[in-house]
């Protein structure tokens, strides 16, 4: 048995990327929101045949796949059984609650869609948390200081001389019994990145927020592959890239491997 954080360092060395490719598909990026669901379709089938050997990681937002209720659940599946075996699968649900509750969202994201890793919550605390982390074969990248402009409202609030999200990355730190837990840290953040990297050592980050979002490639890459493994997400910058041909996608994919490459290298 392997444990999640491992496999994951594995993948990284072994695939020389540290490219996850979000797949926020939403119809309005394909140019109008009439877009049916069968061009989103093959239009993430396109994405993924594109970038499958250039990506360690590749992350379905399950809010734009929920959208479409039972037909959007079957799309996902469908997307699921289309991944390579060599390559990380992150579902972007964003979970948060307890009891039995968090178990039934553990089944249906590990057990019945197979994800290798989901992203959570910590608002609720550890009870939030251990069903997720159980099973030392699956991961979980927990909110701690993220991309968005209002995460400062909450993230940022001060306790004593440190901020909540060093409280998190603390207690992150603490649920990682089993080596599967990782903490997602926004690339518009690179102080924070740095801040909490020295907190956490070893826990890999998921680094959303490069591209559309203007976060700092530079950073995200050095401070967070510092002592650690960082994947780094590019959602829209990718799957609707140029022209939203093949070609396209896989060029801005390549671009973006070639830089992170550079960055390793320098």
């Amino acid at each position: 048995m392997i444990p999640f954080n491992s496999r994951l360092s594995t993948v990284i060395q072994t695939k020389q990327s540290h490219l996850c490719v979000g797949l926020d598909m939403n119809p309005e990026a394909m140019g109008s929101s009439q877009t049916s669901l069968d061009t989103l379709k093959s239009h993430t089938f396109k994405v993924m045949d594109a970038t499958h050997d250039l990506a360690a990681a590749f992350k379905p937002n399950l809010a734009f796949f929920e959208r479409w209720g039972s037909a959007g659940f079957q799309w996902l599946e469908e997307t699921m059984d289309r991944f390579e075996n060599d390559t990380i699968i992150i579902g972007d649900a964003k979970r948060g609650d307890i009891g039995n509750t968090a178990k039934q969202y553990a089944h249906s994201l590990f057990i019945h869609f197979g994800f290798d890793a989901v992203t959570l919550s910590p608002y609720m605390g550890a009870d939030s948390i251990a069903p997720f982390t159980a099973d030392p074969e699956k991961g979980v990248f927990i909110l701690c200081r993220t991309s968005n402009s209002s995460a400062v409202d909450l993230q940022n609030q001060t306790i004593g001389d440190e901020y909540l999200f060093d409280k998190t990355a603390q207690l992150c730190v603490q649920w990682n019994k089993n080596d599967n837990v990782g903490l997602v840290l926004g690339a518009t953040a690179p102080e924070e990145i740095s801040r909490v990297r020295n907190q956490a050592p070893g826990l890999p980050f998921l680094i959303p927020g490069i591209g559309a979002q203007g976060g700092d490639l530079v950073r995200s890459m050095q401070d967070g592959n510092t002592n650690g493994d960082a994947l780094i997400n590019v959602s829209r910058g990718i799957s609707f890239a140029g022209d939203l041909s093949e070609k396209a996608i896989r060029d801005a994919a390549q671009n973006y491997v070639s830089q992170m490459r550079q960055i390793q290298n320098t």
